[in-house]
């Protein structure tokens, strides 16, 4: 992935939180386009192996205010803050397994910041219009 191609990028030292409690260190790109202004790519890369998921933005905003008791999210994702405030959770299931990731949460904070800088929250539509506008006149004349 090159960072041209990308509006907001922020590279977060995260800890990948194993299972019997044993501590991985995984650096995480995360990226937003204004083109896909709903979207967060993070590509999280430890050792040898990477994997990328694609995160709702708004997810993410929303588990900065959320707790272990009611994390945001109710699938495969799910983030809240941790009793140290100074730490993110992020919990992601998929076919090959679970991770638990902490991340420091003011890199976090300062990159949804630049991103709401370029697209407020509840703003994404607008940016869409025009795709959306010309995706339904390409279903409509095939």
């Amino acid at each position: 992935m090159t960072n041209s191609s990308y509006d907001v990028v922020e590279v977060v030292a995260m800890q990948l939180i194993g299972s019997d409690a044993s501590v991985v260190p995984v650096s995480t790109q995360l990226a937003f386009r204004t083109t896909d202004p709903y979207t967060v790519r993070a590509v999280f890369s430890g050792g040898q192996s990477s994997s990328t998921w694609l995160l709702g933005r708004e997810l993410l905003v929303q588990g900065m205010h959320a707790s272990s008791e009611e994390p945001a999210g109710t699938g495969d994702v799910q983030i809240w803050r941790d009793e140290d405030p100074d730490y993110t959770l992020i919990s992601l299931s998929g076919v090959e397994g679970s991770a638990l990731l902490a991340a420091p949460t003011e890199p976090v904070l300062r990159f949804l910041a630049a991103t709401e800088s370029l697209v407020p929250l509840g703003a994404e539509s607008d940016r869409m219009e025009g795709e959306i506008s010309a995706l339904i006149a390409a279903l409509l004349t095939a």
